[in-house]
């Protein structure tokens, strides 16, 4: 255990009474104060400190000791390190994460750090996210503990925090001071997240709106999840009691979620009911979004519709000249681009057209 010298202990206790006497003056401070924040799905997640500069000191095992030590100030008999200066440096998230694997709730923590000689460090979220420092660091309002292993990096002066590596799920928190860095990763079961966000709004003012039970369905079929329940959500869009509309869309949705659930058919009977009501536009999307998961049978039945609906767009034959190119059936796709060429396309329909006949040999 080690302890601080003497005139370390004074500078504290005067620092501290300096704050008490202007507690209600805005002053400047020798560590600026400063926050970052990151999103990681619908997860906000931020990161409150103070910055104090190496200003040629050296920081590792003096400035700031290895493993926990007596401050000499405060009720705690040994202490980690505050993770940065003056308040209590503070990690908040909006949702439930995971740290380095480990499960942390959503809340605000006070955040501090244990640095070892042997380049391993332990991250410590506490309960206590009000104190001044880690004086007053109590084990017990521990929420969470993770080990990690710290890296070399070139010189930072300013200490700082940043959210690096981020993907769709995760983002690497990293502290950069001196010549080391201290990093630990946080995870988002981003899916968990939304549909719990989701059922909540549901109940909430957002669920008196159409559109809020579509989008919360078309998010259960493009990311997975409960099938069933997504379409219960659907068909509070299609027959609810204040807010109902039965649309194209919305039949679509329910379509592809009886589907997902292995309903082939309730699928033929729900998509034949939007094919009546549905656009030109809407059935030549469908149709590729057909295509795109191999679905040819109603992938074509879609692309013929919407020539039905539109016999003379040009659009509507070109899009079937794609689905013979991807069906292997260059007879009728050179018919049907020819078709299209011959109708004065639009620049963009032409221009796709004569692209594929040029890769047909046809031109």
């Amino acid at each position: 255990m080690k302890h601080f010298h003497s005139f370390v202990v004074a500078a504290i206790i005067i620092s501290l009474a300096t704050s008490n006497a202007n507690a209600q003056l805005n002053m400047p401070r020798g560590s600026q104060q400063a926050s970052v924040g990151q999103t990681v799905g619908i997860t906000k997640m931020q990161i409150d400190y103070s910055r104090p500069s190496v200003n040629g000191r050296e920081i590792w095992g003096n400035l700031v000791p290895y493993g926990m030590n007596n401050l000499g100030f405060g009720t705690a008999k040994e202490s980690p390190w505050r993770a940065g200066a003056d308040e209590n440096t503070t990690f908040y998230t909006s949702t439930d994460v995971m740290v380095e694997g480990k499960p942390l709730k959503a809340g605000t923590y006070g955040l501090h750090m244990i640095i070892n000689e042997n380049d391993k460090a332990t991250i410590i979220f506490s309960n206590n996210s009000n104190a001044w420092g880690s004086f007053f660091y109590k084990p017990e309002e521990d929420a969470l503990r993770v080990d990690v292993t710290t890296k070399k990096h070139s010189h930072v002066e300013q200490l700082t925090y940043e959210f690096l590596d981020v993907t769709p799920n995760s983002a690497t928190v990293v502290l950069n001071w001196a010549e080391k860095q201290i990093p630990f990763k946080v995870g988002v079961d981003v899916n968990k997240t939304v549909l719990s966000d989701i059922r909540s709004n549901l109940q909430n003012q957002p669920g008196f709106n159409r559109q809020t039970w579509e989008q919360a369905a078309t998010f259960v079929l493009n990311n997975g999840g409960d099938y069933k329940e997504a379409e219960g959500w659907i068909d509070n869009a299609i027959g609810g009691q204040f807010y109902s509309q039965k649309t194209f869309n919305n039949l679509a949705i329910k379509a592809q979620l009886q589907k997902k659930q292995g309903n082939n058919k309730g699928y033929e009977t729900t998509m034949a009911e939007a094919m009546g009501m549905a656009t030109e536009n809407q059935l030549n999307t469908l149709g590729y979004q057909m295509m795109n998961a191999k679905d040819y049978e109603n992938a074509l039945k879609y692309f013929k519709q919407a020539i039905v609906l539109n016999p003379k767009s040009a659009n509507a034959y070109d899009s079937l000249g794609e689905y013979y190119v991807t069906v292997g059936d260059k007879e009728n796709a050179i018919k049907n681009f020819k078709k299209s060429l011959s109708m004065n396309p639009p620049a963009n329909v032409k221009a796709n057209s004569e692209k594929y006949l040029k890769q047909l040999g046809a031109m």
